[in-house]
């Protein structure tokens, strides 16, 4: 029986796929449950086995990643599946997709074992990671992209807190849950609690899509402590 995190890997690279499943397995906390070679192969797999997270390259024949993440994890999707998406351009068109599409994460190939086995992790807690190196730069050409906030409110469904208000600034510069939590002084259960509020105000389904929703509203500034 599997213990840990159970995660099904895609990509239509032989080595590159053999390559990511032998790191994570190497993770006392991840198993890799399925190794699939194409995208129809990828959204079976994970059908049947329901891992905890799945591992997609963008790029793969029969069946891309993009589309592969939106059966899975899309709009319609009654119980989405945690996907994160792994590619080897930090700009390419297709991730943006891939976000509109429910992926979790995004993370570039030469990503090391650390920030695999984080995003990997912090995709199976509902949380998300996106590459560092590309957070901002990526989010901001999301925000400039046409059509980009089409499916998006252009308002909260009720009024942010200025304590929400620096969360979501401090998320959308791509902080993880315990810099924030640094940042502002306040708890990480307290951090957790507020971006949980943000996501029913923002009527988003994870972090990613509340930084979206930050980059194209302009609200990317906000940080620091209140005062009092």
């Amino acid at each position: 029986m599997s213990t840990g995190i159970r995660v099904v890997v895609a990509d239509d690279q032989e080595i590159v796929r053999t390559g990511l499943g032998m790191i994570l397995d190497a993770d006392p906390g991840i198993t890799v449950v399925g190794l699939a070679a194409d995208g129809v192969e990828a959204v079976d797999l994970a059908r049947a086995l329901r891992p905890d997270v799945c591992l997609f390259d963008i790029r793969m024949p029969r069946l891309d990643g993009v589309e592969a993440t939106r059966r899975l994890a899309g709009p319609d999707v009654a119980d989405p599946m945690a996907v994160v998406v792994i590619t080897t351009f930090d700009l390419d068109e297709h991730v943006h997709a891939a976000l509109k599409a429910g992926a979790r994460g995004f993370l570039l190939k030469d990503a090391g074992p650390a920030l695999l086995g984080e995003a990997v992790r912090a995709a199976a807690a509902g949380d998300a990671l996106i590459a560092p190196s590309v957070t901002a730069r990526l989010l901001a050409a999301f925000a400039a992209s046409p059509g980009g906030s089409a499916d998006r409110p252009a308002a909260p469904r009720e009024p942010l807190t200025e304590r929400e208000e620096q969360v979501l600034g401090s998320l959308a510069r791509g902080r993880t849950n315990n810099e924030i939590a640094a940042e502002l002084y306040i708890s990480l259960s307290t951090v957790k609690t507020h971006i949980a509020n943000l996501m029913g105000k923002l009527g988003a389904r994870n972090r990613v899509e509340i930084a979206i929703w930050a980059h194209e509203t302009g609200r990317t500034g906000a940080g620091g402590a209140p005062r009092g």
